[in-house]
């Protein structure tokens, strides 16, 4: 884990403080970094640059002269792109440059970044930015005592990172050249990239490395969690049985209604002699009964009918 020494606004070294090789030892990865800082510059583009076409300049819509016979070229309006004054053509219209780039990958490329900046020995932690008064000279007097406003001519960049409530610092640095403050929370790769050094005080220290920590990414401090909360749920329920004695009446509820059911009461068996008399009663309707006699088909009967006719015509002959 490397080591920085806390200096105070005097330059005196006041303590150290050891960085974590998650967020400050990480190898430079130069892709990743031009890959970010694109992005943010994609993000940061308005996109409003507009041209006119055919369509929107000003002009009549009439045609100048007849199609033929005029030896000129054919023309349909002075509004065309050929003529001085006319639109545009594929020109730039209005649009989002802007695109998403995954967390992770921004995560590491600030990790590397800010690696690359210690490594520089450029990245100065300070104790805390504590003004007496929000006066430009107070700061500028600051920043002489660090050696960071040697040549006046060429001022060199620097980069405060510091809570944003702290007013005299914002007041007395905002007129200052080539210096910008910020907080962790709104740190970018453009701003480590673009400034030469940086001055992170401590508190804002804890909170950068505790946003590019990469466990919050793998997500082992929210399973930590969900595990707390699941050794929690049992004890809640023992409460809950131990004041619910209940349960022991439902069941004997339950018991009593079953035997209250009523039982289905056993169909009556049918005597012998009832079954057998009915019995009896049909055989002898049956026999009493005389069977009736089937009529003679009606095909014997024209037969017979038939024969008798042909007896008679041979007897009258």
């Amino acid at each position: 884990m490397p080591t920085v020494k806390v200096r105070n606004l005097k330059n005196k070294e006041v303590g150290d403080v050891e960085l974590p090789d998650a967020v400050f030892g990480v190898e430079l990865n130069e892709a990743l970094i031009h890959s970010a800082v694109m992005n943010y510059q994609a993000n940061g583009r308005q996109g409003t640059s507009a041209t006119k076409t055919r369509g929107n300049v000003s002009g009549s819509g009439r045609k100048l002269w007849k199609q033929k016979g005029t030896g000129r070229a054919r023309i349909a309006s002075i509004r065309s792109p050929l003529w001085k004054g006319g639109g545009n053509v594929h020109g730039p219209q209005p649009r989002d440059w802007s695109y998403q780039m995954p967390k992770k990958m921004r995560r590491g490329a600030l990790r590397s970044a800010l690696t690359e900046r210690l490594r520089e020995g450029n990245l100065i932690v300070i104790e805390g930015f504590e003004f007496k008064n929000s006066k430009t000279s107070e700061f500028l007097g600051a920043i002489k005592t660090l050696g960071l406003s040697e040549n006046k001519k060429k001022p060199t960049k620097t980069l405060i990172i510091d809570s944003l409530d702290n007013l005299n610092l914002i007041l007395s640095s905002r007129n200052v050249e080539k210096t910008k403050v910020t907080n962790s929370f709104g740190l970018n790769i453009y701003d480590i990239i673009y400034h030469e050094k940086l001055l992170i005080s401590k508190a804002a220290l804890e909170e950068l490395t505790s946003l590019l920590d990469p466990k919050r990414e793998s997500g082992s401090t929210t399973t930590e969690g969900v595990a707390e909360g699941s050794a929690a749920k049992p004890k809640a329920n023992k409460k809950v049985k131990a004041k619910a004695p209940a349960a022991p009446k439902k069941e004997a509820k339950k018991q009593t209604k079953k035997a209250t059911v009523k039982e289905p009461k056993p169909k009556a068996e049918k005597s012998p002699e009832k079954e057998a008399k009915p019995k009896a009663e049909k055989v002898s309707e049956k026999e009493s009964k005389p069977k009736a006699e089937k009529a003679p088909k009606k095909e014997a009967v024209d037969k017979a009918s038939a024969e008798k006719a042909k007896k008679e015509a041979t007897d009258n002959e």
